[in-house]
């Protein structure tokens, strides 16, 4: 058995033993809706299932009514206390549909709903669960014929974090309060612009952190301005193979599920130099050459790279990672990408839009 065995059967007694002990004193199950996402024709339902203190529970949910994000903000290492409910029941109530599903063993819960018949745009469902109270989780319906979506990093790429710098990425992540986190300048606009082009882009925010901070990123989203969409995160600890999840084979996994989900959009891909962002979208620009309509990466400053990964020179250079299979900008920051986004749209969405507005002449 090795070591990554030995460290997950730990977490799953220790979390079994947690479960139960909360149980005796009082805690109940209780449900955390994340945002989901599909079309007309499948939707993604997403949630969590932990055990809580009901008192707890009651602050919390007093605070959220209160609005206030100085009232809400709280030590990042609360976060990441929390014991899950594996194997729970679950059933998912969205538009004309209903399926019954289980908890897996980390808590969490996706399911898939067809023929739903909620229309475009953000709607909500129902999740209830055994002897927890139901709660409503929005979930964005992609509207027919759309061409281009929008994949966002987030970690120095919206939000100045410095990962994966152990050290720093634990003092942003488990010291700083939860609304005292940073925005990149300018990625508002850049977002904006695109938005503003593309009206009915989806918009989908992929990160290697983990799903204890999600509460935390939705308020930083909304304080900075940035466009509202589903977060594909992740769950730390340890794996059938290893002691720490792969960020990459994350990342490259949740990509190419949005290529086969969404097969008739195109993506815009934005990141950073400060992880394997370069090289992550370079592969997918290779793999799918038809499928990104274009990359944006921001540059960290030798300083950032220091704090990010030791060394003064980017982990990938953009120049030689594949880039070359699409057309995308560079820049330190979302006004530089803006600037030179605006100099030269990305080829493949502007003969898109072409297209588009031939079609729109001819019918």
């Amino acid at each position: 058995m090795g070591i990554a065995d030995i460290v997950r059967k730990s977490e799953q007694l220790m979390n079994k033993v947690g479960t139960k002990r909360s149980a005796e004193a009082g805690w109940k199950p209780s449900i955390t809706g994340y945002y989901g996402y599909g079309d007309e024709g499948m939707i993604r339902v997403l949630a969590r299932v932990l055990m809580r203190d009901p008192d707890e529970e009651r602050m919390d949910n007093e605070a959220t009514a209160n609005s206030s994000l100085s009232t809400k903000a709280q030590r990042g290492f609360r976060q990441f206390f929390t014991i899950q409910v594996g194997g729970h029941p679950v059933t998912v109530r969205a538009g004309n549909a209903v399926v019954e599903a289980h908890s897996n063993e980390n808590g969490y819960v996706e399911v898939q709903v067809k023929d739903h018949g909620l229309e475009p745009g953000w709607q909500k469902v129902t999740i209830e669960a055994q002897d927890a109270e139901p709660v409503e989780a929005e979930v964005f319906i992609i509207e027919p014929g759309t061409k281009i979506g929008l994949v966002s990093d987030i970690d120095d790429t919206i939000m100045v974090t410095w990962l994966p710098r152990a050290l720093l990425a634990a003092y942003n992540s488990w010291v700083l309060r939860t609304n005292a986190r940073k925005p990149v300048p300018g990625m508002s606009s850049f977002y904006a612009e695109l938005l503003k082009r593309h009206p009915n882009a989806p918009v989908f925010y992929l990160s290697t952190g983990a799903w204890n901070t999600y509460d935390s990123l939705v308020d930083f989203i909304g304080k900075h301005l940035l466009p509202k969409g589903p977060m594909l995160l992740t769950d730390w600890g340890p794996t059938p193979t290893g002691l720490f999840r792969s960020g990459q084979e994350h990342k490259k996994v949740q990509l190419r599920n949005l290529i086969i989900d969404f097969p008739n959009i195109k993506w815009i891909l934005v990141g950073d130099d400060g992880q394997h962002d370069p090289l992550i979208y370079g592969n997918i620009a290779a793999e799918h050459p038809d499928r990104i309509a274009g990359i944006g990466i921001r540059q960290l400053t030798p300083g950032e790279h220091v704090l990010s990964h030791g060394s003064a020179i980017p982990i990938d250079d953009p120049e030689t990672t594949g880039h070359a299979e699409a057309p995308y900008v560079l820049g330190k920051d979302g006004f530089e990408l803006l600037k030179e986004y605006l100099k030269n749209p990305f080829p493949r969405e502007r003969k898109l839009a072409d297209v588009e507005d031939a079609q729109g002449v001819n019918g």
